[in-house]
C-alpha cells in the first residue's frame, strides 16, 4: 500500500491543572479511568498520549506573565493529546460530549482540577526530518522522549504563516536536528453543550499550534524552538509567538513527576 487509510483528522488538546494535595489522586484518576472512559474508548478516536510539564519545564515558557494560553504560567501541569480519525470528527464529538455528561451524571468526573486550555484542533500539515520515520498517525504511538508546544498567531495572514512554517522555517530547522517531527494545527470551538467546567475559547482565525515531537529532552531544544523561533517568526514569518511550553511524557502506571509540579 502506498496511501494507508488510517488519517489524522483533528485533535483533542486538553491542559489540566490538579489543585494542591490531589496530584497523585488526579494523576490515577486520569491514567487508570478517564484517559480510556472519556476518550480512547470512543468510536474514531485511535490515538492517545499524556505529558507533563515539571516545575523546571514550565520555568522555560515562554511568556512569563498572563497569556491567552496560561493565566498564569506555572499553571497547566497535565497534556493530554488524543487523534480523531480524518472524515469522523462530528460523529467522535458529539460521542464525547454525551459521554462525559453521562461521567458526570454517574460521578466518574473528578471535582479538584481545573481545566487550562481544552480545544479541538484541525489537522493541517507535517514537517518529517526522516522520510521513512514515524507517520504523523504514529507520532503519539512512538513515545518520543520529549514534546515541545507552541502556539503562534499571524500578524496579518495565517494562511502566509503557515506557509513559511511548512515551506522555509521548518525545513531549515528540522533536518540534522533531534526533531523528529512538527505537525501544525488550527483551532476548532467545542460543541455548544460541552461541559461547563470546560473554559470556553474565544474562536480565532488566527493562531496555530505547533507539536515539536523531540528525541531528546525537550529543555534541551529550548534555544532553537523558543528564541530562535520567535525572531524569526517576528521577522519573517508574519507572526508573533504567543505561548511555548515543553513537556515529557508520563511514565504510565507510576505517580512519577506528581510531586514535581
Amino acid at each position: 500500500m502506498k496511501e494507508y487509510p488510517i488519517k489524522l483528522g483533528t485533535m483533542l488538546f486538553t491542559l489540566v491543572q490538579p489543585r494542591p494535595g490531589h496530584e497523585v489522586e488526579y494523576n490515577r484518576w486520569y491514567e487508570r479511568d478517564h484517559f480510556y472512559a472519556g476518550c480512547m474508548i470512543g468510536p474514531w478516536n485511535f490515538a492517545g498520549a499524556r505529558f507533563v510539564a515539571t516545575r523546571d519545564l514550565k520555568g522555560l515558557r515562554y511568556p512569563t506573565s498572563a497569556n491567552p494560553i496560561t493565566p498564569n504560567p506555572e499553571i497547566g501541569s497535565y497534556l493530554a493529546l488524543y487523534w480523531v480519525l480524518a472524515g469522523h470528527h462530528d460523529e467522535w464529538n458529539r460521542w464525547a460530549v454525551d459521554q462525559v455528561t453521562w461521567l458526570h451524571a454517574n460521578g466518574r468526573m473528578f471535582s479538584e482540577r481545573d481545566h487550562i486550555h481544552t480545544l479541538l484542533y484541525t489537522y493541517e500539515w507535517a514537517v518529517a526530518r526522516d522520510a521513512d520515520g514515524p507517520s504523523p498517525e504514529l507520532a503519539l504511538d512512538h513515545r518520543y522522549a520529549g514534546l515541545a508546544v507552541t502556539v503562534a498567531s499571524a500578524t496579518s495572514d495565517r494562511a502566509s504563516m503557515s506557509e513559511w512554517y511548512r515551506t522555509e522555517f521548518l525545513p531549515d530547522t528540522v533536518p540534522g536536528s533531534r526533531i523528529g517531527q512538527v505537525l501544525g494545527f488550527t483551532p476548532l470551538p467545542l460543541l455548544g453543550d460541552a461541559p461547563a467546567d470546560v473554559p470556553r475559547t474565544a474562536e480565532s482565525d488566527d493562531l496555530m499550534l505547533c507539536l515539536w515531537f523531540l528525541d531528546s529532552d525537550a529543555g534541551d531544544h529550548w534555544p532553537t524552538i523558543l528564541n530562535a523561533h520567535r525572531d524569526a517568526l517576528e521577522t519573517k514569518g508574519g507572526g508573533r509567538l504567543v505561548w511555548a511550553s515543553p513537556f515529557k511524557p508520563t511514565v504510565v502506571g507510576t505517580d512519577t513527576y506528581a510531586d514535581e509540579l
